[in-house]
């Protein structure tokens, strides 16, 4: 059976992670993606590659894509996309505004060629305003929307960023892929294609949640004060941590107890432990023969006292826990109701069996790497199920196939790699 996009041709021409990622999310759910990149390769096939064209960073995030290089600033490329772009339903693009027009692969120019295309992209800071046409990468996004402040992480006095994951890159390919299929959905009930816009700063604000949520009668005069203070601060030179002391949207929430929702040591190895309603937190306070008057109503936490008593809460907790086993620990809590679980390591997890009853973890032969295991799809569609069989495409591995697809003559595509449009 085939997957829910069988059938779909997408146009890929994005580079590095947020586009890559949308891309491959589809291709996972049936669609025939075709990477278009030029003939030396999209930059992260290089970044740290372990193979002549790939490397681990650019496997992850082009599994499932056909290959087919092209060199934009030749005509010999202009006539091969004026063939395939009426062929295709979408086009993924994260260029640079006059990059993509000069290139002859933006919206209006395409849109001529085929009506119905759906032109998806995405972009640092948006299309409009004083930012638009400034660069912008996942940690710079970090630092311009807040969310490095949030994360109040620091060294030496200079705030870091979030770098286990590209989370703003990552939350930006989940939207574009989203966008396609809302489009989609809109194309089939009006026959018509369009431009839909994405950005990484959109998606970074996103992440923010509730911290990004202004109540006019609540907040007036607490943000009106924090901007007047960080204003004062910065003119006076002040340190980062005075800078963060001032806003108090960027702080974490202070909590009476950091006893319910945390990590903590074992005999053995660390646990997690999540208590986010008062039941739950009662549950675990009688499971560890602890009382917390914190939780009486009108208790205030934030005097000397409360801080104090819950700085002793802590230190109770963190005793009892160190006594036993996170086996021990870990079965205890799921006997009475207690969400927790162990803190794994990545090389743990191909093996786990909740990973891999679920397909959340795919293997696939490349021809070069031998056998790869790498993320699965992360949903399960019960009549078009999404099966990704093939690995990343070496560079210009598919170019053969897919002009023939087009129509194009043995002697035609030789011409083409001769003229260095194509390899």
């Amino acid at each position: 059976m085939a997957g829910p996009l069988d059938g779909v041709k997408i146009a890929d021409f994005t580079e590095i992670i947020a586009g890559p990622l949308a891309g491959r999310l589809l291709a996972e759910m049936g669609a025939d993606v075709i990477k278009i990149e030029p003939p030396w390769g999209e930059p992260w096939r290089l970044n740290q590659r372990f193979t002549p064209t790939e490397s681990r960073g650019f496997m992850v995030y082009n599994r499932g894509k056909r290959s087919l290089p092209l060199d934009l600033t030749k005509p010999e490329s202009r006539e091969i996309l004026g063939r395939l772009i009426p062929q295709v339903d979408v086009v993924l693009a994260n260029f640079r505004p006059d990059v993509a027009a000069k290139l002859g692969v933006d919206y209006p120019t395409l849109d001529k060629i085929n009506p119905r295309l759906i032109y998806c992209e995405v972009t640092a800071h948006g299309r409009a305003g004083p930012e638009a046409d400034r660069p912008g990468y996942d940690m710079i996004l970090q630092a311009m929307s807040g969310l490095m402040a949030c994360e109040t992480k620091m060294d030496n006095g200079v705030p870091q960023q979030i770098w286990s994951t590209p989370l703003i890159d990552t939350t930006a390919g989940f939207c574009l892929a989203w966008c396609v299929c809302g489009a989609l959905f809109a194309r089939e009930q009006t026959g018509k294609g369009q431009k839909v816009e994405t950005s990484l700063l959109g998606s970074a604000l996103a992440l923010l949640g509730a911290r990004f949520l202004n109540v006019e009668n609540l907040d007036r005069e607490t943000r009106h004060k924090a901007l007047q203070d960080l204003e004062e601060k910065r003119a006076s030179s002040a340190s980062y941590q005075e800078l963060l002391d001032a806003s108090p949207g960027s702080r974490r929430q202070r909590h009476h107890a950091n006893v319910y929702y945390r990590v903590y040591l074992t005999k053995d190895s660390p646990i997690s432990v999540g208590c986010l309603s008062e039941p739950l937190r009662r549950r675990l306070l009688d499971t560890l023969d602890l009382t917390d008057i914190g939780l009486e109503p009108g208790y205030n936490p934030n005097t000397p006292e409360a801080l104090a008593y819950a700085k002793d809460l802590e230190g109770q907790a963190e005793k009892i826990l160190i006594k036993n086993t996170s086996a021990y620990w870990l079965e205890l809590f799921e006997s009475k109701g207690i969400p927790a679980g162990p803190v794994r390591f990545v090389e743990e997890l191909f093996d786990d069996p909740q990973i891999q009853a679920n397909g959340l973890v795919n293997e696939a032969e490349h021809r070069d790497a031998g056998k790869v295991k790498m993320m699965g799809p992360l949903a399960v569609f019960s009549g078009t199920p999404m099966a990704p069989e093939i690995s990343s495409p070496a560079l210009g591995e598919h170019t053969g196939e897919i002009l023939e697809e087009l129509g194009y003559s043995g002697d035609e595509i030789r011409r083409y790699k001769d003229a260095g449009a194509t390899v």
